[in-house]
């Protein structure tokens, strides 16, 4: 029967994988958990499988076998006796989703648009025994899908079921965790499970794999990846837990189903605080260690027979009276109450119901030693409580951080009637003696239960919140320096101006850089302008704007900004730079000290000083924010919130992906951008952008995508994720091509193939060397076929690529088709051909940022005490936080909008909001609210945003 040869095929890699032992699970979750993945085709390749096996060769308790045929044997009679029920699958319609699971796996491979749901699928399995033999789990599936599905660019919607296989099994599934927890559908969380195991980056999948993740943005699939990385974390730790307590020979097995089920890593500590070596041991371990264990039980089972007289050992501490023995009973009670399941998950549910709030008060200790300038700043905290529903991510953080300063003392308040209700349900539902018990034993059992709830159940609450509050406004602070720092290197550029950079000083002097319209850098020089030779220097500074024709001064934000700032508004008000109309704007330098006298920035520019580098920074990032920012480490670039508060691992994790998905979303010409930049593109590192730029000297400029197979170290992985965030500006390559041409004339095949001869030793047919028009469009590589037929489908030509004819094509047969018919007639997916479209119709050169804000050029000033409440500013968002938006109106001090005052009728509604904040680089209309002098604050309110 089919069956029987689906088992014969199967068995030969499975035996190699069978001895893997397997930890036991309670219920069902075992059969379920081991099988789905197994028979799901997950076959590893041999090697793997021998790694594998020695990883995890460690992981079984003793008695794992035993319980495997145990769990198993009910199936068995279902199943018909089979002799491999171990690893087979059982063929039970136990749970209808796991078949259906397989259904949708085959299917999918043989590229069926609808994901079958029928339970027996074994006849499929046969057929298709072959294409899945080396469709490996760990392995990326990918390969095998691309060569057949992808370049169709069919959707693949279940790249193999919702099952996937974790190195460390918990007895949670990762996939229905990972959707609880990030509220994102479980096919998704399962298809990026798998698009990250196979390396893809964010900014590759957020554009062209946008099918298989319902088009999540690139913020939600930092957070997947991020959250996956936690749950992974958990899992790993607890096995390494298990680990240890089976070699202590602490191990049990309520212990192990315990340890399986933690989800945090609190619950983690929670559950194996006892076991930790080290201590003198948990009151509870103490008490067991005098024996009484048994008397503690036998309370809740079968107290008719308990006498507590006949523990007494009057020479033995802990047992010499019988209030000893009855606390060593209640410590043991305790014990076993707050380790209980059952029992943490009603305390849980019960505080979910009930107002707990968080308190912080002004400490005692600190009211008298610590200075009081810091004690101000935590004024609203001295007498603060909060519902936890309800905290700010920026109440909570400061909380902790005056904590940790010693000036707040913080604390979680239960009601007790929490504890009141709690106590009453473990003495008469959960705990209830089994038999009558006599009121001296009863009284021991409710000491007991409010024992637990008091030292052991309450701390773990507090712990609990705490942890989830802080983690939550930790990420949540993370996150929002992301999107203010994607908004700050996406500022717009400022193309085709000569800049005078300014980076502002007293005693040293201003240093000042006049850089061209290509970023060459043309002069540098100080000038002292607040030391009394102002005027003097004014000739100085008009001699050089006049001599390069510059209009535009790029003042830093750092000291002496303002006088500096006061200076340039007065010549310009004066008209003395005439006939030169010259305009002035300030920009952040926050970082461009550090990049100084960083060995990159001494690299670029070997001859300079460090002090006119910095005034070089200042210039270039408003040329090209983008290419400037992303020289400095972003946590410089200054604007978060309670940055240095936070896990700098994932501050730093999130701050390089928000990076690479800027630079790549943005694009780089490859023939002209700097190694820095071509490292953060997806799928490069500082390595292969170093091979790029060696290949480009060497070899003259690259020609076509292709090419980039030829740079050592560019695998078919990292092209594939880069190459659709590479261009290729055509003008620049035909001008190269042609003039090459001409100097080359009929030796140009033999050179060619010679070039090409000494990178690899297969010579390569010079059709590699002919420029693609696709190449400066953001289509990929894989769906260049879809896009040519798609060319041919309107009449149109690769040539005519962003002209105005080629928009008029497109529309005309999109107007017709639709863009669901289009896609079916291509036999591709609505995304890939939405994207095929923006490239052909975007023209030359189009830069996304160009939707984004430049900087604010401006020709006077005023200043601080000039503030009057009412007076209406334009200014520019600097830093948005969640309490509030920061706002740069030219006085020296940021004013603050608080979020109050941000409505979604004050938003304009022209441009594309990722949220409903604001953030940097926006600008901004605004009214003064209050001045408060003494502590340098403005409370602005938001009129409209420009």
């Amino acid at each position: 029967s089919s069956e029987s040869e689906e088992e014969e095929e199967e068995w030969e890699p499975k035996s190699k994988i069978a001895k893997r032992p397997r930890l036991p699970k309670k219920n069902e979750a075992k059969t379920k958990k081991v099988a789905a993945p197994r028979s799901a085709v997950a076959r590893k390749k041999v090697k793997k499988a021998a790694i594998k096996e020695e990883m995890d060769v460690s992981l079984p308790i003793a008695p794992a076998e035993v319980n495997r045929m145990q769990l198993l044997e009910p199936k068995e009679e279902e199943v018909g006796t089979k002799p491999k029920t171990l690893n087979q699958k059982p063929e039970v319609p136990k749970k209808k989703e796991i078949n259906s699971f397989q259904g949708k796996k085959v299917k999918s491979l043989e590229n069926d648009e609808e994901p079958s749901t029928s339970v027996p699928v074994v006849g499929n399995q046969v057929k298709h025994e072959k294409s899945e033999e080396d469709f490996a789990f760990d392995e990326p599936p990918f390969k095998k899908i691309k060569s057949t599905t992808c370049p169709e660019g069919k959707p693949v919607k279940n790249l193999g079921g919702n099952k996937v296989k974790e190195e460390f099994e918990m007895n949670w599934d990762i996939v229905q965790a990972l959707s609880e927890i990030t509220n994102v559908e479980p096919w998704v969380c399962a298809n990026l499970i798998r698009l990250f195991q196979e390396e893809n980056t964010i900014p590759f999948i957020a554009r062209y794999r946008k099918e298989l993740i319902n088009n999540l943005e690139a913020d939600a699939l930092r957070e997947v990846q991020q959250t996956l990385e936690e749950l992974r974390t958990v899992a790993k730790k607890t096995h390494t837990m298990i680990q240890k307590l089976k070699k202590e020979g602490k191990l049990s097995g309520c212990l192990l189903t315990a340890l399986l089920n933690c989800r945090t890593l609190e619950e983690l500590d929670h559950v194996s605080a006892p076991y930790k070596t080290g201590s003198k041991g948990t009151k509870a371990q103490r008490a067991k260690q005098l024996g009484l264990e048994p008397p503690a039980l036998s309370l809740l089972q079968n107290p008719v027979e308990l006498n507590l007289f006949s523990y007494i050992r009057p020479n033995t501490k802990g047992l010499s009276t019988i209030q000893e023995v009855e606390a060593g009973v209640q410590h043991i009670l305790a014990d076993i109450f707050a380790k209980d399941k059952d029992t943490l998950d009603f305390i849980r549910k019960l505080c979910q119901q009930r107002y707990i709030c968080i308190q912080s008060a002004l400490a005692k200790v600190s009211s008298k030693s610590g200075n009081e300038r810091d004690i101000d700043k935590f004024q609203l905290y001295h007498e603060f409580s909060c519902n936890i529903k309800n905290i700010q991510h920026h109440q909570i953080l400061a909380i902790n951080r005056g904590e940790n300063l010693k000036i707040l003392t913080v604390k979680v308040n239960i009601p007790d009637g929490v504890k009141n209700e709690f106590c009453w349900w473990c003495v008469n539902e959960r705990w209830r003696p089994k038999q009558f018990l006599k009121p001296e034993l009863m009284r021991i059992l409710r000491n007991s239960v409010e024992d637990a709830y008091k030292r052991l159940i309450y701390p773990l609450l507090c712990r609990e919140f705490r942890s989830k509050l802080t983690s939550d406004a930790e990420k949540e602070s993370v996150m929002m320096f992301g999107r203010n720092l994607r908004q700050l290197l996406l500022t717009s550029p400022v193309r085709g101006r000569t800049l005078m950079g300014v980076d502002p000083g007293y005693k040293h002097g201003c240093k000042l850089a006049i850089i061209s319209p290509t970023s060459q850098i043309l002069h540098t020089d100080v000038v002292y302008l607040h030391s009394g030779q102002g005027f003097r220097e004014a000739e100085k500074i008009k001699r050089l704007l006049l001599q390069y024709n510059c209009s535009t001064v790029v003042i830093g934000n750092g000291t002496a900004c303002r006088e500096t700032e006061a200076y340039f508004a007065d010549l310009i008000m004066k008209k003395y730079f005439a006939p030169l109309d010259v305009v002035y704007c300030i920009v952040s330098e926050a970082g461009a000290s550090i990049y100084s006298v960083s060995p990159e920035a001494s690299k670029e520019m070997p001859d300079l000083d460090p002090n006119l580098r910095s005034a070089v920074s200042i210039a270039r990032r408003v040329q090209d924010p983008l290419a400037e920012l992303v020289k400095i480490e972003p946590k410089h670039i200054g604007v978060g919130m309670y940055q240095h508060d936070v896990s700098q691992t994932l501050l730093k994790a999130t701050l390089d992906s928000v990076v690479e998905e800027c630079v790549s979303f943005v694009g780089v010409d490859i023939n002209i951008c700097s190694e820095i930049l071509l490292r953060h593109i997806a799928g490069l590192n500082a390595n292969r952008a170093k091979n790029i730029i060696e290949w480009r000297e060497k070899n003259g400029p690259f020609i076509n995508r292709e090419q980039l197979k030829e740079v050592k170290g560019l695998g078919p992985k990292s092209f594939q994720q880069c190459a659709g965030f590479i261009r290729f500006n055509q003008e620049y390559i035909k001008t190269f091509c042609s003039s090459k041409k001409a100097e080359l004339g009929s030796h140009a095949l033999l050179t060619k193939a010679g070039a090409q001869g000494k990178k690899k030793s297969k010579p390569t047919p010079c059709a590699s060397r002919q420029p693609n028009p696709l190449d400066q469009t953001c289509i990929h590589p894989e769906s260049y076929s879809i896009a040519m037929r798609f060319l041919s489908f309107i009449g149109g030509n690769a040539n005519d690529i962003g002209k105005s004819d080629m928009q008029q094509k497109v529309n005309a047969v999109i107007q017709k088709e639709g863009l669901e018919g289009a896609a079916k007639k291509l036999n591709t997916t609505v995304h890939t051909l939405q994207l095929i479209i923006d490239g052909l119709t975007q023209p030359e050169g189009f830069d996304i940022r160009t939707d984004f804000d430049k900087p604010d050029f401006k020709r006077s000033i005023v200043c601080f005490e000039d503030l009057s409440v009412g007076t209406v500013l334009t200014g520019k968002v600097e830093n948005a936080t969640p309490f509030g938006v920061f706002v740069d109106i030219g006085v020296g001090k940021a004013g603050l909008i608080p979020v109050r005052n941000i409505t979604e009728a004050k938003l304009s509604k022209v441009k594309k909001r990722r949220s409903l904040g604001l953030g940097p680089g926006e600008r901004v209309e605004v009214k003064v609210l209050n001045v408060d002098i003494p502590r340098l604050r403005i409370t602005l309110d938001l009129i409209r945003v420009l």
